[in-house]
C-alpha cells in the first residue's frame, strides 16, 4: 500500500463480491471472497469467504494490504455480455443433456433456502427459480427429471399459516389437473414445515402423485449445506415413490449419503440446527433414499394407509377439488405447574372454538383446570388432549385425573402429535358445519395422522 493511500480509501475501493487477497502486518497471506458485514456489527473489521466455504473476520487494524484479484462487478459485466452473444453457446449447462422421456416435476418455492443461492453483495440467499439457475446449480438434477419453477410466495416459515396453506393448495390443485406432472415439490422453511405438512395432507387427500415438502437446514453457501442433496433426493421420490400422497425430505443422519421421506403427519422439527432435525414420531420414515437408492420400509408401510400412484402422465387430474379451508379458531394450550386455569376462560371467552391440549404425560393437568375446561366444554367449545411427551400416546384412563377429563367431556387423540392436531381441527373446524361430525372425525384416522401400533424411537 502507497504512502499516501490509506486503509480506508483501500476499502471503499473493494467492492461486495470482490476476490481478494490480504496480507497482514505479521505478513499472513489470506485469500478469500469478500462478504457483508452483519448489519449491526461495527466497522472495525471485514469479513471475507475462504475458498474451504467458511467466512473468518479480520480486524482492519491487523491488515497491511489488500489487493483485488477478481473484481465481482467486472466478472458480471463479462457474463452480461456472454449472456447477450447470439453466438455463446453455454456447452456446460445440463438443460441441453435433458432427454425427452424424463418425468416432469414442479418445484414449486415457498421461500426457504432449498432452491437459493448466497448474494455476495448482500450476504443473502436469493431463489434459483429459473430452470436454467436451478440445473446448474444442482447439474445432478438433469439426471432424474425435467423440472418446471414457480416463485408462490417468499416467507419466512414462521410467517406461512392458513391462509398460505389454502394459497399452496390451491396451486397443487391447479397443477396436479393441467395432467403433465408426475410429481410435485414445495420448498419449504424448516422451522414449520411440519404443520404445513399436516395442512396439505389433510387437504389433498386421494391425489394421484406424490407432494414432497423439501428444505434445508444450513443455506447453500456453507461447505456443509444439506440443500443440494435434500432437494435431489426429493426429486427422486417425487418421480419413483410407489406411493401418492403429502411427505416430508429431509436429512435421516449426519452423512451426506442418507436421506428420510416422512409422512406429512407423522415428522416433527427435534433439533434448531442439525441436517438429520427431523424425525418420524412413533414409526420409521417411509424410505429412506440411500446414494440415490430408494429403499422402502416394510414396517412403516404395514403400519399406515397408504394409495398406489400414478406414472402415467394425463392420468394425474383429481376428479373434484378438495375444500381447503382452515379456521383459525383452534387454541394449543400447553400445560405447565403454575399454569393459570383463568387463560381456559380467557380463551373461551375470545371466540375460539377448539382448545388441543398439551397434557403431561399421558394426558393429565392440574386438578383446578377441571372447572375451567368444564364450563369451556358446556359453552359449545371441543376440547381434544395430546401429550407433551414426544413418543407414546394419550390415555385418560389409567389415573384418576384422565378420568375426571373425560367425565367433563375432554376427549384423547391418541398418538396424533399436537402441531398435527392443531392443524386438522383448523381444516375441519373450515370445512365441517356440524359440530358432532367435528368430534368425530377428529378421532378418526384420516391421514395417518393417529397409527394402531407405536414404534418407539429415540
Amino acid at each position: 500500500m502507497s504512502n499516501d493511500e490509506t486503509m480506508t480509501s483501500v476499502l471503499e475501493k473493494t467492492k461486495i463480491g470482490d476476490i481478494i487477497n490480504i496480507c497482514l502486518k505479521d505478513n499472513t497471506t489470506i485469500m478469500g471472497r469478500l462478504m457483508p458485514r452483519y448489519e449491526y456489527e461495527k466497522g472495525d473489521h471485514i469479513v471475507i469467504k475462504l475458498q474451504n466455504g467458511y467466512n473468518v473476520g479480520l480486524k482492519i487494524e491487523k491488515i497491511k494490504s489488500i489487493n483485488t484479484l477478481v473484481s465481482d462487478l467486472a466478472k458480471d459485466q463479462s457474463r452480461n455480455n456472454m449472456n447477450n452473444s447470439k453466438s455463446t453457446n453455454i456447452d456446460h449447462s445440463s438443460l441441453d443433456k435433458l432427454k425427452s422421456d424424463l418425468p416432469q416435476i414442479l418445484l414449486l418455492s415457498t421461500g426457504g433456502t432449498i432452491a437459493s443461492k448466497i448474494d455476495y453483495r448482500t450476504g443473502g440467499v436469493t431463489p434459483v427459480l429459473s430452470a436454467q439457475d436451478l440445473y446448474n446449480s444442482v447439474p445432478e438434477l438433469s439426471e432424474y427429471a425435467k423440472i418446471d419453477t414457480e416463485i408462490l410466495i417468499n416467507e419466512y416459515s414462521e410467517n406461512i399459516g392458513p391462509k398460505e396453506w389454502n394459497l399452496i393448495v390451491s396451486k397443487i390443485v391447479q397443477k396436479i389437473n393441467l395432467g403433465i406432472y408426475n410429481g410435485i415439490i414445495v420448498s419449504h422453511g424448516t422451522d414449520t414445515m411440519s404443520y404445513t405438512a399436516s395442512a396439505l395432507s389433510f387437504a389433498l387427500q386421494n391425489i394421484p402423485i406424490p407432494v414432497i415438502l423439501v428444505g434445508a437446514q444450513r443455506s447453500s453457501d456453507r461447505p456443509s449445506s444439506d440443500s443440494s442433496s435434500n432437494l435431489i433426493s426429493a426429486v427422486i421420490c417425487a418421480t419413483q415413490l410407489k406411493y401418492s400422497g403429502v411427505f416430508v425430505v429431509m436429512h435421516a443422519s449426519m452423512s451426506d449419503d442418507l436421506i428420510a421421506c416422512h409422512i406429512g403427519t407423522r415428522v416433527r422439527k427435534n433439533h434448531t440446527s442439525k441436517r438429520n432435525a427431523f424425525q418420524s414420531i412413533d414409526t420409521y420414515p417411509l424410505a429412506t433414499v440411500d446414494k440415490n437408492r430408494i429403499i422402502m420400509d416394510d414396517k412403516t408401510i404395514s403400519n399406515v394407509n397408504l394409495n398406489e400412484r400414478s406414472f402415467e402422465s394425463g392420468k394425474n387430474k383429481l376428479h373434484e377439488i378438495i375444500p381447503s379451508k382452515f379456521d383459525e379458531r383452534v387454541f394449543l394450550l400447553k400445560y405447565y405447574p403454575g399454569f393459570n386455569p383463568k387463560l381456559i376462560e380467557y380463551v373461551t371467552n375470545n371466540g375460539y372454538k377448539i382448545i388441543v391440549i398439551e397434557g403431561t404425560g399421558l394426558g393429565h393437568l392440574n386438578k383446578n383446570c377441571l372447572f375451567y375446561l368444564k364450563n369451556a366444554i358446556t359453552s359449545g367449545v371441543l376440547v381434544f388432549m395430546t401429550s407433551q411427551c414426544i413418543w407414546g400416546r394419550t390415555s385418560l384412563t389409567v389415573y384418576d385425573t384422565g378420568r375426571d377429563l373425560i367425565k367433563i367431556g375432554v376427549i384423547p387423540l391418541s398418538n396424533m402429535l399436537s402441531e398435527t392436531a392443531v392443524v386438522k381441527a383448523m381444516w375441519l373446524l373450515g370445512n365441517e358445519n356440524n359440530r358432532n361430525s367435528i368430534l368425530k372425525k377428529m378421532q378418526e384416522n384420516i391421514s395417518n395422522e393417529i397409527i394402531p401400533i407405536s414404534h418407539i424411537l429415540s
